[in-house]
């Protein structure tokens, strides 16, 4: 289990969440997703605030869990996407698979170079951040219904 291996090495602690800090993070998440929509910003811009709108919501489903990662270890969004099967369920594979590739975009797009994403790859990003979001809403209502 990823889990348990990020524990043991430290990537991953331990922290208990409260309402307020997952109400801040889908604050964020809201906030994000609403800025990734206006237009006459790049395209790239947009992915990398759509895409942390999608990594908020992976992070309100491991704070909720009861885990935080290390701010001093590196890869904090690998992990914190690469554990959504294992906190969630199985059927978040495909979403991490694709958050991941969008975190490989974004990381080129804020570092290396400009004109790595699409139109069409921002609007799937954006329509799977809004169904994830709402995924994310029903499984913080059924699994942890305190800090909703």
């Amino acid at each position: 289990m990823l889990l348990n291996e990020c524990l043991s090495d430290g990537r991953l602690k331990p922290q208990p969440a409260n309402h307020a800090e997952i109400a801040r993070l889908l604050a964020v998440a809201d906030r994000d997703l609403a800025d990734a929509n206006v237009r006459g910003v790049s395209i790239d811009r947009r992915f990398a605030t759509a895409y942390n709108a999608a990594l908020q919501l992976a992070t309100v489903v491991l704070r909720a869990s009861g885990y935080r990662t290390s701010s001093a270890a590196a890869g904090h969004h690998w992990v914190t996407l690469a554990l959504l099967p294992e906190l969630m369920g199985p059927e978040q594979a495909d979403r991490r698979s694709f958050l991941d590739s969008c975190r490989r975009a974004r990381n080129q797009a804020d570092y290396d170079r400009i004109d790595v994403v699409s139109k069409q790859d921002l609007a799937e990003l954006l329509t799977d951040t809004l169904a994830f979001r709402d995924e994310t809403l029903t499984w913080l209502r059924r699994e942890h219904p305190e800090l909703v």
